[in-house]
């Protein structure tokens, strides 16, 4: 159970839940394809003389590095929550330091979505969701960002219809 799951409040339910996009992974996937090219070569040229060589150590040590930094850009992606509920817009992203912005749906004025080039390509984006009083809350690099926006307007009409058919 995640964040959204332990705040959820009275008659609250998950509708639809959006994820960071692989992209996020990009930088620490190039810098542990580079030190594992450069541990190889240490390794290699360690065996390549007659006795054990610091350049083993070495070698195992960046190994040990690169696999430190692809874990922790997989933990980064995996413990950020992009929720939406029939009630409410929860986000959570950060492991050690969280940071947590939560909306109702009935205080959404609207929801922007900003893709570069890249973003249309690869399919991530930025939510900018628009409170009344002028908050904004924007989160970047958001796999299918027109999905989660189009997720939330759902949520906000099915709302809206339930608040216009009681009130009637």
């Amino acid at each position: 159970m995640g964040y959204a799951e332990h705040n959820l409040i009275s008659g609250e339910s998950i509708t639809y839940r959006g994820r960071l996009h692989l992209i996020v992974l990009a930088r620490a996937i190039v810098a542990t394809v580079l030190l594992d090219a450069i541990a190889v070569a240490l390794i290699v040229v360690g065996f390549s003389q007659k006795s054990p060589s610091i350049y083993i150590w070495a070698g195992i040590l960046l190994m040990l590095v690169s696999g430190a930094v692809l874990g922790s850009a997989l933990l980064v992606r995996n413990a950020a929550e992009f929720v939406i509920t029939n009630k409410r817009v929860v986000v959570k992203m950060g492991i050690v330091h969280k940071r947590t912005a939560e909306m109702f749906l009935h205080k959404i004025e609207s929801v922007g979505v900003d893709q570069s080039l890249a973003g249309r390509i690869w399919g991530f984006g930025t939510i900018s969701v628009h409170g009344t009083g002028g908050s904004v809350e924007s989160f970047q690099r958001i796999a299918n960002p027109f999905e989660f926006r189009r997720q939330i307007q759902e949520q906000i009409g099915v709302t809206t219809g339930r608040a216009a058919a009681l009130s009637n």
